[in-house]
């Protein structure tokens, strides 16, 4: 045996290699060099076969294979042919033998194919195989039904450009054995799809189908008591009639409303797409399949369009032509140009139909306030709603009580309990329950606030489990800027700044510091504003939190100032509705796929005008169906009827219009699309209006006044005194619909908010929200597993280029999904996907703050950077509240650890982790210490 050195490695470990016809040789390493120097000779002639320069190149290229392969077997252990010619591929490519790579990769497939005719051959002429049995859930069993196989298969890849049944049907016969279950076949034919993703993304679709097949099984036997298959051919004939059995079973089993047997079932059955169902990536389905579906004793009976016409029929459960209505809704949703929140659609339809998102409540300075608030947490988050805990009015630590004659022991004891509390109530195994805590910056306990998401220090009072946000007024951050002197106060003493904002707030402050030099407080603590400011930052750098939100620009710009402040953003900092003790603010969310409302390199206005109509009144349904668990949620929602309509897909639509987030042209179409959205969203709530009546609380409004969102950007001015850094410019006729707002009245108080959307952007297969890309090939983590996701317009364009092959495929796992080191790839490419970590983070301020001058409520903002220090930091978050943003989100950042190198194929999701036997590899990047990951399965803000 050979025994290779290399100048990394030194003496190499002693391995062996398994051929392509399952035997073990001894590696050797001349082979390597030979199969090299043949590559390199079939592109430069014979002539070169004594080159200096192709030797030394020769030896470079072996030595790189080697020392890559060493790197990643342990001693004794056996490597795979195809496993050293990857490497081998990757070596060339990364020399800039970029020719040589080519004759090297167009070698690798003849011969590929060469032995795929020759087994064919030999299959042709080889005696009849005994077949296979396949195992029945009786126990029985029988033939493997080939001519059935080849059908789903032919199937699931019609129509897919880069797709073929052979290669998915060879996988999955290498995996099959005498006496394999159905459930194990469903899954070799889904997994083999699976792995096939990161070469043509195109496959996620085929594996989508192939679970669609497995579904349907479970489905039909489910309902008709028999076992039960259909192809998606047969399933276009009988799905009318499984829709109807579908609905009679599940009133039947107490888990729908009884109130859809009432419809005219036929007619609703007879406007169901089967076709929709092949409109599913992998990654969306399995997550409907895994959270959504309704089921009995864990076996789904729900067919994907039988999900989306329940959710449909649900909310049109008390319009007066319904069907058409449920027919509208269920056309919208299914075809993916506007999503429902995920509390809609779990429980649309269904016998408690909790539909909303959001909750945001106050909570009061007594004993039997506190506890009360945390019972109705409980009982919010117990049908999927997220919380938003407004905590400033409880005193601080060291404040008199008066009714025991003792010391406060402050709001962090209180809020280790609404942690608890959180984890205890998982929204029926859906999802955990989840909550934000508030609090001003103001608040004595703001410094042990800062530190509740520490991993050091006292346990008792640290909430590893619950979110938090500082709720900050423009007063402090015009201390920060003025380098001046900050004065921390128990609000037992300063219970009127909890309702202050603006001037009034910032002459109300300045009184209570007075007092304070004057020896009046009982509780008090000067700061520098600036260290304050700082701690906030190295907090949000070291754990995530508390994130960074600005109480003026929420109450200044709200549309509901005249009946109350907004004391609290939500759990996802989108959501800014007042908050007191007899209203619990309630959001109704849905979000716009903005990816669907671009064709042919434009931007369809009237498709998304269509879309918005039908949006607003899905939504504003939800507020008189929905289930309230509490009666001050009831009593906020039908008196406000506040909506939040959103957006997802923001950076696929700019990849189809090629248009690079981080440039001027992105910025526009942010301010365009939210513009556009807006206005339409507006102009929906004034039609509703005209139909059904204004919201209770109009009057008094800033709509009754005639002062739109765009408008209210002039309110923050006065405030700051300086003119807000916000774009002012617009592209649509808003003064006659400013006369209509006025005239008419809204139907809805609030009307717009953009939420994070990370599963039901998963379900439309389109990038979050306003997120940028991530990457362009990484493994996506969250409840329902692990999964490859490729980015299908990168791959179109490298395509059309003739650059998408197995090197680039390497190259992209090797550079953590980035293009920047890849030198082939043209810099227009690189530009239009770039990543989340290569582009600037003031891009993304300063599209946000396009979208926010749209916007009567506000984003989910991620803010990315790759390599964070206190400069950056300061200078971005100093620039979210300069130019008018009213909340931010999660700080992402890098670590060490990044996308798995080695190959994705086997480590893909949770059903290949089961089938296994194993935990599969889940290659996520990890945040600063404590910080959120990208796609944290328990957090329920992202999903």
């Amino acid at each position: 045996m050979n025994t290779p050195k290399t100048p990394q490695s030194g003496s190499v470990p002693t391995f062996h290699v398994i051929r392509r016809n399952g035997s073990v040789t001894p590696f050797d390493q001349s082979k390597i060099a030979i199969a090299v120097t043949k590559a390199f000779l079939a592109v430069e002639g014979q002539q070169a076969a004594g080159s200096r320069r192709v030797h030394d190149s020769v030896e470079a290229v072996t030595e790189q294979v080697v020392s890559a392969l060493t790197r990643r077997v342990d001693s004794e252990r056996a490597l795979h042919i195809e496993d050293i010619q990857d490497q081998v591929e990757l070596a060339l490519m990364r020399g800039e033998h970029q020719k040589v790579a080519r004759a090297y990769v167009l070698y690798r497939e003849e011969r590929a194919k060469a032995r795929r005719e020759e087994k064919a051959a030999a299959v042709a002429t080889a005696p009849a195989a005994p077949s296979l049995q396949v195992r029945a859930p009786d126990g029985t069993l029988a033939p493997l039904d080939e001519v059935r196989l080849n059908a789903v298969v032919a199937e699931a890849v019609a129509g897919l450009d880069g797709t073929a049944a052979e290669p998915v049907l060879a996988e999955t016969r290498r995996n099959l054995y005498n006496g394999i279950t159905q459930d194990e076949l469903a899954l070799a034919l889904i997994m083999s799809a699976r792995t096939l993703v990161e070469q043509e993304p195109n496959y996620a679709f085929v594996s989508a189908r192939l679970l669609n097949d497995r579904l349907r099984r479970e489905a039909l036997t489910f309902i008709n008591g028999r076992p039960t298959q259909a192809t998606q051919a047969e399933m276009a004939e009988g799905y009318a009639e499984y829709f109807q059995a579908y609905v009679k079973r599940g009133i039947e089993l107490d888990l729908l409303d009884t109130e859809l047997a009432r419809f005219d079932v036929k007619r609703i059955a007879a406007a169901i797409k089967p076709e929709r169902d092949l409109l599913f990536q992998f990654l969306g389905l399995q997550t409907l399949y895994d959270r959504y579906f309704l089921h009995s004793n864990n076996v789904r009976f729900e067919l994907p369009q039988a999900f989306f016409m329940r959710v449909a029929m649900g909310l049109a459960i008390r319009e007066i032509d319904r069907e058409a209505k449920a027919i509208e809704f269920y056309s919208l949703i299914s075809s993916f140009d506007f999503m429902c929140s995920t509390p809609t659609l779990f429980n649309a339809g269904t016998q408690r139909p909790q539909l909303s998102s959001c909750f945001l409540t106050t909570v009061p300075d007594d004993l039997d306030g506190i506890f009360k608030s945390i019972k109705d947490n409980a009982l919010l988050a117990k049908y999927s709603g997220g919380l938003g805990n407004d905590w400033t009015r409880v005193r601080g630590l060291g404040a008199h009580i008066k009714g025991t004659n003792g010391e406060s022991q402050g709001v962090v004891p209180f809020l280790k309990v609404a942690n608890d509390t959180a984890i205890a109530v998982n929204q029926g195994g859906k999802r955990k329950g989840a909550v934000c805590a508030y609090l001003e910056t103001w608040h004595i306990d703001l410094e042990e606030f800062l530190d509740l998401r520490k991993n050091t220090g006292d346990d008792r009072r640290r909430t590893h489990d619950m979110n938090t946000a500082n709720w900050v007024p423009d007063l402090f951050m015009q201390r920060v800027e003025a380098d001046g002197i900050w004065t921390l106060f128990s609000p037992d003493e300063t219970a009127d700044l909890h309702d202050l904002t603006g001037a009034k707030f910032a002459e109300r402050y300045a009184h209570y510091e007075e007092k304070a030099r004057r020896g009046e407080m009982k509780v008090h603590k000067e700061v520098r504003a600036t260290d304050l400011w700082r701690r906030m930052l190295t907090m949000v750098f070291e754990t995530g939190h508390p994130w960074i939100t600005f109480k003026d620009p929420c109450n200044l710009r709200s549309p509901q100032q005249h009946v109350g402040v907004v004391h609290s953003s939500n759990l996802c900092t989108e959501i800014t509705l007042n908050t007191s003790d007899t209203e619990v603010a309630v959001c109704n969310l849905g979000s716009v796929n903005l990816a669907a409302h671009v064709e042919g390199g434009t931007f369809d206005r009237e498709r998304l005008a269509r879309t918005v109509k039908t949006a607003m009144r899905m939504l504003d349904n939800v507020i008189d169906i929905n289930f309230y668990t509490i009666p001050e949620a009831r009593n906020s929602n039908l008196k406000h009827r506040p909506v939040g309509l959103g957006l997802m897909g923001f950076q696929d639509a700019i990849n189809i219009l090629r248009i690079p987030y981080a440039s001027k042209e992105a910025v526009e179409f942010a301010d365009e699309s939210m513009e556009a959205i807006a206005y339409n969203a507006i102009q929906a709530s004034v039609d509703l209006a005209a139909e059904r009546g204004r919201y209770p609380s109009f009057e008094g409004s800033l709509w009754s006044r005639g002062i739109l969102p765009l408008d209210s950007i002039k309110l923050l001015d006065e405030a700051r005194g300086v003119t807000v850094q916000m774009d002012r410019s617009s592209r649509l006729d808003w003064d006659s619909l400013r006369q209509r707002v006025v005239t008419t009245g809204m139907r809805n108080s609030n009307t717009m908010a953009i939420a994070p959307t990370a599963t039901i952007s998963n379900i439309c297969g389109v990038a979050q929200s306003i997120e940028p890309a991530y990457q362009n090939l990484y493994v996506k983590s969250n409840m329902s597993g692990d999964f490859t996701v490729v980015n299908e317009h990168l791959v179109r364009d490298l395509k059309a280029r003739g650059l998408w092959d197995a090197v680039m495929v390497s190259d992209l796992k090797y550079f953590d999904g980035s293009l920047g080191a890849i030198d082939r790839v043209p810099d227009e490419i690189k530009a239009v996907y770039a990543t989340a970590f290569e582009i600037d983070s003031s891009w993304l301020i300063e599209a946000a703050s396009r979208r926010q001058k749209w916007i009567d409520q506000a984003q989910s903002l991620n803010i990315y950077i790759a390599n964070p220090n206190g400069k950056k930091l300061d200078q971005l978050y100093r620039l979210a509240w300069t130019l008018g943003l009213k909340t931010t989100y999660y700080l992402r950042s890098r670590s060490a650890t990044h996308v798995e190198k080695s190959t994705l194929k086997g480590t893909d999701g949770k059903l290949n982790a089961v089938s296994a036997g194993t935990v599969a590899a889940a290659p996520e990047f990890i945040n600063v210490p404590n910080a959120c990951s990208i796609e944290d399965p328990t957090c329920e803000a992202c999903q």
